[in-house]
């Protein structure tokens, strides 16, 4: 009897504000395996901004996130987070 234990990214979402910028939304999934045959699987979301860390992110949210997070995206969500300090 082997036990496995993986987690992958299920799911990147881009989602377009309606602040003006764009989010990216990764759905992990952690998968136990019993004999190569699911027993279960838990899922964990996390947002990314522009502004966000991307260092301890999978190469694929890294693309991604390279490719949404642009100066202008970067500069809307900047402006955003100033108006909610007014």
């Amino acid at each position: 009897m082997a036990l496995s234990e993986v987690t992958i990214n299920d799911k990147i979402e881009v989602l377009h504000l309606a602040a003006g910028y764009p989010v990216v939304q990764v759905r992990t999934a952690n998968i136990i395996s019993k004999d190569d045959q699911e027993i279960s699987r838990n899922f964990h979301r996390h947002v990314l901004t522009p502004d966000a860390d991307l260092s301890s992110e999978d190469a694929d949210v890294v693309a991604i996130a390279g490719v949404v997070f642009t100066d202008e995206a970067k500069a809307a969500y900047q402006t955003h987070l100033d108006a909610q300090g007014e």
